[in-house]
């Protein structure tokens, strides 16, 4: 009885396997006819939607660029980092080797250089191989997988992939508007270049999309130097990416690998001895997986992410945050930023430095902007962008605001109390109102109470500085104090200024319009890191660096001085192109008068003076006896935020040490760091060693002029 239902079973598989036979046959002749007559098609079918089905299909099909690979590269085309939602370098079919042109069609479609788009003789063999054997061989043309390919790969940068339909999902209605799409598509393009974009769009790997990708993912060279058996591996990986998988199946694929060689051989795109050597090569994969994003930037992931943030807040690169997504992520784009990778190299070096093993936290960071051109040479910090052991991690950008002047995030850790790195714009004032640089102010006043008559020519109001009213409703802050005793005294204005004495930037803005020196600090670029809102200079405090100021747009203040008072916007962007080579906006130069060239001259004066007998001569080695240069020193209050920012005529550095993510809250009293034991830190003693030895490493590759002169008329008492 068992062997009846066996016989009967192995009948009625034959019969329908002939039964297949003549359906498969009708079928063909109905799929050939839907291609010159639709009306005929739908006939055949059976379907009375048939004709609109067909009527509704395009005439001919448009091709998009697929998704691409963007790059960020230096100044110098050395890359930061990249972009992509599919890691793709689209490369033109002369760039491939000839061994994945020819096994590509040696496997996929002997027939691609002969047939109109379909080949009839494929279909009817996969179909009676299908309906005869149970297989599940296929039949579409290269051609018909790139159509495929390029409707999903729209589908995907329109952020609808729930519309993708693989290979194996195609019911008779996606099979036929196939076919039509690559008859039409073949009347548009040359073979070639068919099999240029097959080869740039095909998937390989979920690292590696395009022969290009996957010829460096896989093997560490490119599509050009393909050896034979890579090419041929390659090859027949794109019929089953994880079945043929060299890193998970690697029989799998060397026997796919050899299928293909024998195809090749088979039409004589090689020969025996090639065949017979490349078939008994190993397989060595040498693979390289890309990392894309600021996470994984080779440099500068802080740099990297200000980058992304100014990209994806332009409107200029698309209407919607979604379409600057979709441009950043899929477009190709090539963005050359102003960064100089021989500066960066030295400031990460420096700032990793700096702290050492650093368990409590310290922040340290290093911005360098060229003079004349607001170019953001260098960005640095002392962490890592993503959690790793034993390393201290934030993604927040020490050296940049919170957000950009349209309120849109910047991912910055809004700044850091400047403290006595304020000081210069209060003297730039002063010598802006005509003053002498060597005359006496009287700083041993410690006490300005209510009722002092501060000058404010704009009508704002001023307070007290003081709490000898013993009133703390009033707001006033504690009596003034200098960082060391015995200067409570009388003393010429500059010196005051290069040893940083509290008491005499007082002494000298008693003398002053505060509503100058709030012109004088708005002109030079100053503004809250936390919300990008005006320094408020009539709050007195602010003469002393109250208000968290970000070390790049402080850097940049100081670079006006250095360029003879005119100042230039920050700028990080110098050239972006789309995948086509079409230009999209950059960040031009934008520069202004900002301080008289006479002032700012005074201003260089005063503060080549820190370094050589004022609040920095401490600071080792000492950049100033390569070149001309100038630098203050600042402490907040605490000790937990300092500084050293100087600069060349060349090159302007904010160097920053102290309590980054804690709002400054924490105090630098009584710290060790780096060994050291510190009763209170000051700028020039670990800021100031961080920005004398970058300093050192890097001016001579920016030359620095000496600065002019200030007219005798400013130094006279």
């Amino acid at each position: 009885m068992a062997k009846k239902r066996k016989h009967g079973h192995r009948l009625a598989g034959t019969l329908g396997r002939i039964l297949g036979f003549f359906t498969a046959s009708a079928l063909c002749g109905v799929l050939a006819a839907s291609l010159v007559a639709p009306a005929v098609a739908a006939a055949g079918l059976g379907v009375s939607t048939s004709i609109g089905f067909f009527d509704s299909l395009p005439e001919e099909l448009t091709v998009q660029p697929p998704s691409q690979t963007t790059r960020v590269l230096t100044s110098d085309g050395q890359t930061i980092a990249t972009f992509y939602a599919e890691n793709r370098v689209r490369v033109p079919l002369a760039n491939m080797s000839p061994f994945i042109r020819d096994g590509i069609v040696a496997i996929e479609d002997s027939r691609f250089y002969e047939h109109a788009g379909i080949d009839p003789q494929g279909i009817l063999r996969a179909f009676l191989s299908n309906v005869t054997s149970g297989g599940k061989q296929g039949a579409s043309t290269i051609t018909q997988q790139y159509v495929t390919n390029v409707i999903n790969e729209a589908r995907l940068s329109q952020d609808k992939g729930n519309e993708v339909i693989l290979s194996g999902q195609k019911d008779m209605g996606d099979k036929l508007r196939e076919m039509k799409l690559a008859v039409a598509l073949e009347k548009k393009f040359t073979k070639d270049q068919i099999l240029e974009g097959y080869l740039n769009i095909v998937f390989f790997n979920s690292d590696a999309f395009g022969v290009e990708a996957a010829s460096r993912y896989f093997f560490s060279t490119t599509a050009k130097d393909l050896t034979l058996p890579q090419a041929a591996l390659l090859a027949g990986l794109v019929n089953s990416p994880t079945f043929y998988n060299p890193a998970v199946n690697p029989e799998n694929s060397k026997g796919r690998r050899n299928q293909v060689l024998d195809e090749m051989l088979k039409h004589r795109k090689i020969t025996q001895a090639q065949h017979d050597e490349a078939a008994a090569a190993p397989i060595e994969l040498k693979i390289t997986p890309e990392r894309q994003g600021c996470a994984n930037a080779a440099m500068a992931p802080y740099f990297c992410d200000y980058i992304s943030h100014l990209i994806l807040n332009n409107p200029a690169y698309g209407s919607s945050l979604l379409e600057r997504q979709r441009r950043l992520y899929r477009g190709g784009l090539t963005i050359t930023t102003t960064l100089d990778s021989r500066l960066q190299a030295a400031a990460q070096a420096q700032v990793d430095g700096t702290a050492g093993p650093n368990p409590d936290h310290w922040g340290a960071a290093l911005v360098t902007v060229q003079p004349g051109t607001g170019k953001i040479l260098a960005m640095a910090q002392n962490t890592v962008f993503l959690p790793a052991d034993g390393k201290f991690d934030t993604q927040l950008n020490f050296n940049v605001d919170a957000k950009d002047p349209q309120g849109n995030d910047l991912n910055g850790a809004g700044g850091f109390q400047p403290g006595s790195t304020m000081k210069p714009f209060t003297f730039a004032e002063w010598l802006n109102e005509g003053k002498s640089m060597t005359a006496v102010v009287d700083a041993s006043r410690r006490v300005y109470p209510l009722g002092f008559p501060w000058r404010s020519s704009c009508g704002k109001v001023l307070g007290a500085y003081s709490t000898a009213q013993n009133n703390p409703q009033l707001g006033a802050a504690d009596d003034l104090q200098n960082a060391e005793d015995g200067f409570y005294r009388p003393m010429p204005v500059n010196y005051g200024l290069y040893n940083s004495i509290n008491t005499a930037t007082f002494a000298a803005a008693a003398q002053l319009d505060f509503c100058g020196i709030q012109k004088m600090v708005d002109a030079v670029g100053l503004h809250s890191g936390l919300d990008g809102a005006q320094i408020n200079m009539h709050q007195l405090g602010n003469l002393l660096g109250a208000t968290g100021v970000a070390p790049l747009h402080l850097a940049n203040a100081f670079a006006t001085f250095a360029n003879d008072g005119k100042y230039c916007a920050p700028v990080a962007l110098v050239d972006v192109t789309d995948a086509a080579g079409g230009k999209l906006p950059a960040q031009p130069s934008e520069c202004r008068d900002a301080v008289k060239p006479d002032v700012a001259r005074g201003v260089n004066a005063v503060l080549q003076d820190v370094l050589t007998k004022g609040s920095g001569v401490w600071i080792n080695p000492k950049v100033h006896d390569k070149r001309p240069t100038a630098a203050k020193t600042g402490t907040s209050n605490n000790n937990g935020s300092t500084w050293v920012v100087g600069y060349t005529s060349g090159l302007a550095t904010a160097s920053f040490f102290g309590d980054a993510l804690e709002g400054q809250k924490r105090s630098g009293q009584n710290v060790t760091i780096n060994g050291t034991f510190y009763p209170r830190l000051d700028g020039w003693m670990i800021a100031g060693p961080q920005w004398a030895n970058y300093m050192v490493q890097v001016t001579p590759l920016y030359p620095a002029n000496p600065f002019p002169p200030p007219p005798a008329s400013m130094t006279k008492p």
